[in-house]
């Protein structure tokens, strides 16, 4: 029987700052149009964390059902070691998806309705990454996946749920973000590739072959800082963001020294790290600049 560490270790607790980081990042944007909203600002929040525990769970649960896990490299699962049963992971991806549900309703309906298609879309793509007949993620495209809803939609949602509008600032922030995140989910693939592989799971890494997924990462992790440059523009306070340089270069160090397998963990660990001081700087940047 699973404990509740185990639970919470399933909930892959590291994988916060991809949840956390977009709504530093959305708030600060917000903030530069003097039109920050602290109330949605936790709103938003606690829909991103929600989506995606929820999230983490029902890959957990899909891997789990296929086999993909059987010979797992990286952190605990729950259906692949037996702890938990399918019916109880699944439940608590539902329960985690609903809660973001539930509070993306409220911030829909108190900015734009439109919003509600919005929220859809992030549903179905946290379902439908591992879930179904066809998952996105078993076909390379994960990655784009990721930029999309924990860059794009979740920083530019969480500037317009506060400002009502998005602006240039918002979306090289987004930029930014998004590819920090994918390159979280790049270092996972890439240690995953030899077990992928011989599962059937075609990731974008599994596509490209280790030399250049690991060229993928180091580009990457480039992307946000020259984001920096271009905030900048907006107010010379943005170069704060190159304090997580260090952060990215040790993120990349066993990327590029030729780890495998666990002496990947680090990547992922530091890729987060580097996405999260980023966001948080640059924000503040933004938002006080």
């Amino acid at each position: 029987m699973a404990t509740a560490a185990h639970w919470i270790e399933g909930a892959r607790l590291r994988t916060l700052p991809n949840a956390i980081a977009p709504v530093l990042a959305g708030t600060g944007a917000a903030a530069s149009l003097d039109a920050a909203a602290w109330w949605k600002a936790v709103l938003a929040l606690v829909v991103s964390l929600a989506l995606i525990i929820g999230v983490n769970y029902a890959n957990d649960y899909s891997d789990g059902v296929r086999g993909t896990d059987d010979e797992r490299v990286g952190p605990l699962r729950l259906v692949g070691s037996g702890l938990a049963s399918p019916t109880a992971v699944r439940g608590a991806a539902i329960a985690s998806l609903t809660v973001g549900a539930v509070f993306g309703l409220v911030l829909a309906l108190t900015t734009a309705r439109w919003l509600l298609l919005i929220g859809a879309a992030c549903l179905a793509g946290a379902w439908f990454y591992t879930g179904g007949r066809k998952p996105y993620g078993y076909s390379g495209f994960g990655e784009i996946a990721v930029f999309v809803f924990f860059g794009l939609v979740a920083v530019l949602g969480t500037e317009f749920v506060q400002a009502e509008r998005i602006e240039w600032a918002g979306a090289v922030l987004a930029v930014g973000v998004g590819a920090f995140s994918s390159a979280v989910l790049v270092a996972n693939n890439l240690r995953d590739i030899p077990t992928d592989t011989e599962s059937g799971k075609t990731t974008l890494a599994v596509k490209l072959g280790d030399p250049r997924t690991r060229t993928l990462h180091l580009v990457l992790l480039v992307v946000p800082f020259l984001a920096t440059l271009l905030l900048v523009v907006r107010t010379p306070w943005a170069l704060a963001g190159l304090l997580a340089v260090p952060l990215a270069v040790r993120a990349n160090n066993p990327v590029r020294s030729g780890g495998n397998g666990l002496e990947l963990i680090p990547a992922l660990r530091d890729s987060g790290l580097a996405l999260l001081v980023w966001s948080a700087v640059s924000a503040l940047a933004l938002g006080f600049g």
